[in-house]
């Protein structure tokens, strides 16, 4: 049994620290209806920050005895914890990040809920009004600076990586804050920490002030990777579709590290985005890297980009391997481009409005038995498109391995039944067994249960 505080009452600081006597009425009433649930799993994936669980039911089964309950009082409002996990708290008082943290999650699990989703402002059948959802979900949150010059960058990377190739995301990170660029991460630990970590100090040395650490994750994601405790700034977007978009819209250039097949779900996102004809000539910088030891790790995602999207796919990214410094000199002058494009077409700097993003990549993808063994995974189609059925076959995999529902329903149904054009399914079969091989589907120690079958 792991050690817990048994009361707690939380006063809001950094959030929702000044609210109206109607806005508190509201967020009493949702925080006890649907979204009851979700908000207290992504409370507890907060307050469990630190720990190594990436198994969101495991961390529930924990602290079953867990309760998070919305008070009211004259200020506005105070959170009541019960059976909270103990390492939270230093000497019977919740650690301030952490504290920030869980008042995000409420913000955006309940508060946001019914002041974005529940009015009628938004069709999310639409492509535009999704992105401007996406629009005032992080402006709600306060992550936009309006007018500051482009600087950040959006770093992927597994949250189940080696050693050696966590270091390498710091020394990265380092040189990136060297150069005056903030982090913006998936939020958990491993190559989501380590930029973030590095960047501190570049930060540090050069006199910047306190950086811009962003972190961006989704209620099914939030549990098995739990907000490192450099992220001070947290938004939990409602699914995996709007968080994607979030990390393109707010970016000015993304650094991928080694990971498995979250980051490349990630990939094959940005990469269908850039080959969409309408961003053709739109400059985004994109650096894959790792130490000397991921060499392979790349080649092999190379190769599957090149089997499955062509060489048009391929020339949309550059790979680097073990110089941390040239990495973070390529962003810095990509970047600067972004700068200059934006100028001139009259785009903002913090977000990136004249991105077209094909609705196949916002609509949310529910990775059921029936919809993964239904994606068309063939080339008789634009590599845009192909790239988005794709992407949706590694989410389903990510569901499969690490959320919640996912898990639930392999062990109820069994694996996921993949089909599609022989090569293809070659190239993706190849690709998943490196993964399992290198141990990227779950952190080290865990026992991996394939989630998928593929029909070659």
């Amino acid at each position: 049994m792991k050690p817990y505080i048994t009361d707690a009452e939380i006063s809001p600081a950094g959030q929702l620290e000044s609210l109206s006597r109607f806005e508190v009425n509201h967020i009493m009433g949702t925080s006890t209806g649907e979204l009851a649930d979700i908000f207290r799993s992504c409370s507890l994936a907060v307050l469990n920050s630190g720990d190594l669980i990436d198994d969101g039911a495991e961390l529930l089964a924990h602290y079953a005895d867990f309760s998070i309950e919305v008070i009211k009082n004259q200020r506005g409002i105070e959170l009541a914890l019960k059976n909270a996990p103990a390492h939270a708290f230093v000497d019977g008082e919740l650690i301030t990040g952490i504290n920030e943290h869980l008042f995000s999650v409420l913000r955006d699990v309940i508060y946001a809920h019914d002041k974005f989703i529940n009015v009628r402002w938004f069709d999310q059948e639409k492509s535009p009004d999704i992105t401007n959802f996406v629009f005032h979900m992080l402006r709600n949150a306060g992550v936009f600076t309006p007018g500051q010059k482009p600087d950040m960058v959006v770093c992927w990377g597994g949250h189940s990586i080696s050693r050696e190739e966590y270091d390498y995301t710091k020394e990265v990170g380092y040189q990136l804050g060297l150069r005056g660029l903030q982090i913006c991460t998936g939020c958990g630990p491993g190559a989501m920490k380590g930029p973030m970590k590095g960047a501190t100090i570049g930060h540090a040395k050069q006199r910047t002030g306190p950086g811009r650490y962003l972190g961006i994750t989704e209620p099914g994601i939030i549990a098995a990777e739990s907000p490192n405790p450099i992220v001070n700034k947290l938004v939990i977007m409602p699914d995996i579709e709007k968080r994607l978009e979030a990390f393109v819209r707010t970016g000015h250039g993304i650094v991928v590290f080694p990971g498995g097949v979250g980051t490349t779900e990630e990939i094959l996102y940005i990469l269908g985005i850039l080959l969409h004809p309408d961003n053709i000539d739109m400059p985004f910088p994109l650096v894959f890297t790792g130490p000397r030891s991921a060499e392979h790790y790349f080649n092999e995602i190379n190769q599957f980009i090149v089997d499955t999207l062509g060489l048009e796919a391929q020339q949309r990214y550059r790979i680097i391997i073990d110089d941390p410094k040239r990495v973070a000199i390529e962003m810095k002058r990509g970047i600067s481009s972004v700068e200059e494009y934006r100028l001139r077409s009259g785009d903002a700097y913090h977000y990136n409005w004249s991105l077209t993003i094909d609705e196949l990549f916002q609509q949310p993808f529910d990775p059921t038995h029936e919809h993964m063994a239904d994606l068309q995974l063939h080339r008789n189609q634009d590599s845009h498109t192909l790239a988005a059925h794709l992407r949706r076959a590694f989410s389903g995999v990510v569901a499969g391995n690490v959320k919640e529902e996912g898990i639930c329903a392999i062990r109820q149904h069994g694996p996921f039944e993949l089909r599609g054009e022989s090569n293809i399914m070659a190239a993706m079969d190849s690709l998943l067994q490196t993964f399992i091989e290198q141990d990227r589907m779950k952190l080290p120690g865990s026992t991996y249960r394939q989630c998928y079958h593929i029909h070659r």
